[in-house]
C-alpha cells in the first residue's frame, strides 16, 4: 500500500511548518549553540525527524526506519568514500614530503595567503567541483590550505565559502541536468539562465573570501588579483553556459582562472604581504615572483623525499603530480561515456526520457537509450560493477502529491546504487594508487597509512551517515515540502524566496542536485500559479541553492574532517552562516530584479 505525503498534518499550516523545522533546529541549534559534538547533534536531529515522521505526519514506522538506513548508506557511499580516498591521497603526499614542496611552490608564486586562497580554494576548487563535486572540492581544498600553513578552522571556512558559485555546474553539470528532467524545462535554457546569474557571484565570492580573511583594507590592497581571478572565471562561466552547455562550465572556467591568476602573479604582487599568524600586514614589501632567486637543484634523499628550500622545477612537478593524477582521474570518471562503461550500461543519448528519482546524489535519472559507447570501452556486467538494490519497506511505498508535483501522484523510488567502480571516490583512489610508487612509498607503508586514515575518519564517517539519514527521513516523510510550501506563500516577493527555497533544500540535503530533485517541480507549479517565468524561478532553485552549500551539515563535517578539527563543526557553522544567508538573499534580489526591470536577461 502506498502512503501519500501529508503536507499539513496538524490542519494548521503555521503549526505544521513549525513542527517540520524541529529536526533542523535540533541539529543546528545543538551544533552551533549548545556546543554538542557533530555526531551527537546529528543523532538528536535524526531522532526528532523520526518522531515527527511517524508520530505526527503518519509515515509508516518501517518506511521511516528504511529511509534512515538508506540515507546512512548513501552517507557512507559515495559521500564518505570520497572523503576517505581524498584524505588518503593527502596523507600520502604528507608522508613523502611532497606537501611541503607544494607549499613552497605556491609561496614562490606569492607568499601572501590571500593569493594562495584564491589559487587553491576558488580556482582549483572550482575545477574539482566541475569534475567531481559531491564533497571532493571542500575536502581537497581545505586539506591543501591547511598544508599551505592556514589555520585549520580558517581553511575549513574558506573552502566552504569558495565552494558556492561553481556548484550549480558541478559534477559535469549534474544539478542542471537533474533540474531539467524534474521540471520538463530545456536543459540548455536552464544553463543559459544560470549563466546570467552566477557570473555576478563569481566576481563577488573571491572578494568576499579575501575580505573575510583580511578585512576591507586587505581586499583593497589586492583588488587587481581578485578581479583577474573572479573576472576570468565569470567571463568563461558566462560564455560556456550560454553558448556551449552546462557540462564543462566549471572545468574550463576553473582552469582558465587558475592559469590567468598564476600568470598575473608572475609580474604583479601585493605591496605588502599578508599571512595568517601575524594577523597584520608585513612592513616589508613582498618581492615580485620574477625577482626571486633561481631554485637550486633538487636533492633526493634515501627516503625518496625531495628536499631543499629552493626546489627545482623537477621537484615541484614531482610534488604536484599526485594532484595532477587526481584531476585527470576525476575528469575522466565524470565523462558520460566513461561513466556509462564503468557502470555496465550503454552510453545514454542526449535527451533520454525522464523518470522520477530519489534523493540519491545522482540525477533524477533517465532510462538510457541503447546507444553503444563511442569510446569503444567494453561493457562490464552491470550487476557486478553497479548493482541497483531496491530499499525494502521504502521503494515504491511513498508518493508525492500536488502541489509538490505536477502529477496527480508521483511514486518515490528508493534504489541504492552501489556503483563502486564509477564513483568519484574510486577515481580518486586510482590517482592515489598511482601516486604510491610515484612518491616512493612502499606498498606496506601505504597500507598502514590507509588503515590509519580509516581509523582517524571513523567518527566523521559516523557523523556523515547520521546527517544523511536525517536528510532522507525528512525527504521521504514530506516534511521538507512542508517547509518549502511556507516559502511559496510570499506572493509578489516569491522570486526572492524561490532562491531561499533552493538554499533551504541544499542546507537540508547537502546537494544542489538533490535540492533540484526535491523542489524543482514545486518551483514550477508555484511560478505558473503566480504568473512568473518558470525558467527563471526553477533556475533560482539551483543558483540560490549553491549558497546553502557552505552550511549544510555534510559539507561542514567534510571540511572539519579534512582539516583535523573534528569537534569544531559548531564553530565553523557559526562562522559561515551569516555569509551563506547574505549571499542567498543577494541572489534572491537578483532573481526579483530579473522578474521585473531586468527581465530582458531571461532567455526567450
Amino acid at each position: 500500500m502506498v502512503w501519500l505525503h501529508v503536507y499539513d498534518p496538524l490542519s494548521w499550516q503555521l503549526l505544521s511548518t513549525l513542527v517540520a523545522t524541529l529536526p533542523l533546529v535540533a541539529l543546528l541549534g545543538l551544533l552551533a549553540v549548545a556546543g554538542w559534538s557533530a555526531h551527537a547533534a546529528a543523532g538528536a536531529g535524526l531522532a526528532t525527524a523520526l518522531a515527527i515522521a511517524v508520530g505526527i505526519v503518519g509515515m509508516p514506522a518501517d518506511a521511516a526506519l528504511a529511509a534512515a538506513l538508506y540515507g546512512a548508506g548513501f552517507g557512507l557511499f559515495p559521500i564518505g568514500w570520497i572523503i576517505v580516498t581524498a584524505m588518503f591521497l593527502y596523507q600520502l603526499t604528507l608522508e613523502a614530503g611532497a606537501l611541503e614542496i607544494m607549499k613552497r611552490s605556491v609561496t614562490r608564486l606569492s607568499a601572501d595567503h590571500r593569493m594562495q586562497a584564491l589559487l587553491i580554494a576558488f580556482s582549483f576548487g572550482a575545477f574539482l567541483e566541475g569534475a567531481a563535486g559531491f564533497g571532493a572540492p571542500v575536502a581537497i581544498s581545505a586539506a591543501l590550505l591547511t598544508g599551505a600553513g592556514f589555520p585549520a578552522l580558517e581553511a575549513a571556512c574558506l573552502a566552504l565559502i569558495a565552494n558556492t558559485a561553481p556548484v550549480a555546474f558541478g559534477a559535469l553539470g549534474t544539478p542542471i541536468i537533474t533540474l531539467a528532467k524534474v521540471t520538463g524545462l530545456d536543459e540548455f535554457a536552464i544553463s543559459q539562465m544560470a549563466g546570467r546569474q552566477l557570473p555576478f557571484f563569481s566576481l563577488i565570492v573571491p572578494a568576499w573570501m579575501v575580505a573575510t580573511m583580511a578585512g576591507w583594507r586587505g581586499l583593497l590592497a589586492v583588488w587587481p588579483a581578485v578581479l583577474v581571478c573572479g573576472g576570468s572565471f565569470a567571463a568563461v562561466q558566462f560564455a560556456m553556459a550560454n553558448y556551449v552547455g552546462a557540462a564543462l562550465v566549471d572545468v574550463v572556467a576553473g582552469i582558465i582562472s587558475l592559469v590567468m591568476l598564476a600568470g598575473f602573479l608572475r609580474w604583479w604582487q601585493p605591496r605588502e604581504c599578508w599571512q595568517h599568524g601575524t594577523e597584520r600586514f608585513s612592513s616589508k614589501p613582498q618581492a615580485p615572483a620574477r625577482d626571486m632567486r633561481p631554485p637550486a637543484p633538487a636533492v633526493r634523499t634515501t627516503n625518496e623525499t625531495f628536499l631543499g628550500a629552493n626546489d627545482s622545477a623537477r621537484a615541484i612537478a614531482w610534488a604536484w603530480a599526485p594532484w595532477a593524477f587526481l584531476s585527470v582521474a576525476v575528469f575522466c570518471w565524470g565523462l558520460p561515456a566513461v561513466k556509462a562503461s564503468l557502470e555496465g550500461r550503454p552510453w545514454p543519448n542526449a535527451n533520454p526520457p525522464a523518470r522520477a528519482g530519489g534523493l540519491s546524489g545522482e540525477p533524477a535519472t533517465a532510462m538510457p537509450a541503447r546507444v553503444p559507447a563511442p569510446s569503444g570501452l567494453p561493457l562490464l556486467p552491470k550487476s557486478l560493477v553497479a548493482p541497483e538494490l531496491p530499499v525494502p519497506r521504502l521503494d515504491g511505498r511513498v508518493a508525492k502529491v500536488p502541489p509538490a508535483t505536477r502529477e496527480p501522484l508521483e511514486i518515490e523510488r528508493a534504489i541504492y546504487r552501489f556503483n563502486w567502480l564509477s564513483a568519484a571516490g574510486t577515481g580518486i583512489l586510482a590517482a592515489a594508487l598511482i601516486a604510491v610508487p610515484w612518491l616512493g612509498i612502499s606498498w606496506r607503508r601505504a597500507a598502514v597509512i590507509w588503515w590509519e586514515n580509516l581509523r582517524r575518519l571513523s567518527l566523521s564517517l559516523l557523523t556523515i551517515a547520521l546527517m544523511l539519514a536525517l536528510a532522507f527521513v525528512t525527504r521521504y516523510s514530506g516534511t521538507d515540502v512542508t517547509l518549502g510550501l511556507a516559502l511559496t506563500r510570499s506572493g509578489w516577493l516569491y522570486p526572492v524566496f524561490s532562491a531561499l527555497l533552493g538554499w533551504l533544500g541544499v542546507a537540508l540535503t547537502g546537494s544542489d542536485t538533490s535540492s533540484n530533485a526535491m523542489f524543482g517541480s514545486l518551483q514550477r507549479v508555484t511560478a505558473e500559479q503566480l504568473g512568473l517565468n518558470p525558467l527563471l524561478i526553477c533556475t533560482a532553485n539551483s543558483t540560490g541553492g549553491v549558497m546553502g552549500k557552505m552550511i549544510d551539515a555534510q559539507s561542514i563535517v567534510v571540511s572539519a574532517t579534512a582539516t583535523g578539527v573534528h569537534r569544531q563543526e559548531g564553530a565553523i557553522l557559526r562562522r559561515v552562516f551569516p555569509h551563506s544567508l547574505t549571499l542567498a538573499i543577494l541572489m534572491g534580489l537578483l532573481v526579483w530584479l530579473q522578474s521585473g526591470p531586468l527581465a530582458w536577461m531571461v532567455p526567450p
